[in-house]
């Protein structure tokens, strides 16, 4: 498979990723076209060996699995995460000022204010409506055009800008979208999307969980390509390299991916890392394929190996002093393996130990993170996995730029260096 081909379907998933919910969307998609068999956690579950199938959660995380063709006695796990940093609107948005009709926002996560400013921003996310009949659903809409913006205040009317400034995201975010309107126009324009869209009338809009984000699409940068650059690929990076590992499993070995929601808000959610969605999961397929009870399942756990994939940050060139001396990783210099004392991380002697061989076994190269040891360091899904399942857990990620701006940089290269490590752990006969 070219590494030209799997970058240009990166660019494909996330152009089409604006939130979790559309990115779990398109994931279904192709594990759907791949013979995957989506599950229902309301229904009961037949399973078989050398099955695919997955289920989702609230529509923003996924479950998939390949299961072994022979009994079920240990797990190749893959985890990600499906959300980033951003700004959602409020419940009740529409707010006006000096003529205009604003969008009231709420900032999701850490993310970097300041490179929201001046971007050509689109909307997207779900919105539950009530039909005619009275029927609900929930749908997604994805207005791919850019509709808003939040606009900088020029230089001349606050000359110590470039000095530093506090932003306040209450009163100095909220984009702009409407010239002349008022709070009618934004479920106006809503329904108008929406019949566009999926050609639906008469409904009511009930609640929606909606963000903005920016319409540039992601793209490869430098004058080789060695760059790619997009929004949200602090973890959407993770997630399609993730997918790209299951689907190219032979088949042979227990594989699973989980990319849940809500890591960058904490994980503690009905879909998120903390909640019970990953071992309801394994629990029902442990029932079925393996030693049943609990004795069974505490077995199944511990033999199997988490690797949970979430970016790390890259070498800057600009800001060479913010990395300790001896643990610098360079984009396209193969994945970061995730390392603090505290466990921030997952990672231990034994779970790198194995990832070491993975990257030889797939002869890509292999990096080391640890922050300063005078600053502190972010978390993953992976030391919460590990906490929640008791599953042995390291933590990997591409290197990448600017996590939690509004666009990030990573390495190329490192979409193929990941990949191949993931597919050679996904088929790998023994984990010890």
């Amino acid at each position: 498979m070219s590494r030209e081909a799997r970058l240009e379907r990166l660019l494909d998933f996330l152009h089409r990723s604006p939130t979790p919910w559309h990115a779990v969307a398109v994931m279904a998609e192709r594990l759907d076209a791949a013979g995957f068999r989506r599950l229902d956690e309301a229904e009961p579950w037949q399973l078989a060996p050398g099955e695919r199938i997955y289920a989702t959660r609230n529509g923003s995380s996924v479950v998939a699995l390949q299961l072994p063709r022979e009994r079920l006695d240990a797990l190749r796990m893959i985890g990600a995460h499906t959300d980033s940093p951003g700004l959602r609107l409020k419940p009740n948005a529409a707010q006006s000022s000096a003529g205009w009709l604003q969008l009231g926002i709420e900032v999701y996560g850490g993310a970097l204010l300041a490179p929201w400013f001046d971007r050509d921003l689109g909307l997207a996310g779900r919105v539950h409506l009530r039909h005619a009949d009275g029927r609900l659903e929930g749908v997604l809409l994805h207005v791919e055009r850019p509709v808003a913006i939040v606009p900088s205040l020029a230089i001349h009317l606050d000359r110590e800008v470039n000095q530093g400034r506090p932003i306040n995201a209450q009163t100095q975010m909220a984009p702009v979208f409407l010239q002349g309107g008022d709070k009618a126009d934004l479920q106006r324009l809503l329904l108008g999307w929406l019949e566009a869209q999926h050609g639906i009338t008469g409904a009511e809009i009930l609640d929606f969980e909606l963000a903005l984000y920016d319409v540039q699409p992601p793209a490869l940068v430098g004058v080789e390509g060695e760059l790619v650059a997009s929004a949200r690929l602090d973890n959407l990076l993770s997630c399609f390299i993730g997918l790209e590992a299951l689907l190219e499993s032979d088949g042979s070995q227990g594989a699973v991916l989980v990319a849940n929601d809500h890591e960058e808000v904490g994980s503690a959610s009905a879909s998120g890392a903390q909640g019970p969605f990953l071992a309801d999961v394994l629990r029902r397929v442990n029932a079925q394929l393996g030693e049943p009870g609990d004795e069974g399942f505490i077995r199944l756990i511990q033999a199997s190996r988490m690797i949970s994939c979430d970016n790390a940050h890259a070498l800057h060139p600009n800001f060479t002093d913010k990395h300790d001396a001896a643990h610098g990783p360079a984009l396209n210099g193969g994945p970061v393996i995730k390392v603090n004392a505290n466990q921030r991380y997952a990672t231990n002697s034994a779970t790198s130990a194995l990832f070491r061989d993975l990257c030889r076994e797939a002869e890509v190269p292999v990096q080391t993170f640890v922050t300063r040891a005078d600053m502190g360091c972010g978390s993953t899904i992976g030391p919460i996995t590990a906490t929640e399942l008791g599953v042995p857990t390291l933590d990997v990620g591409v290197p990448q730029w600017a996590m939690h701006s509004i666009r990030e940089t990573a390495g190329s290269h490192d979409v193929e260096h990941l990949t191949r490590a993931l597919v050679a752990f996904v088929n790998r006969p023994r984990l010890a």
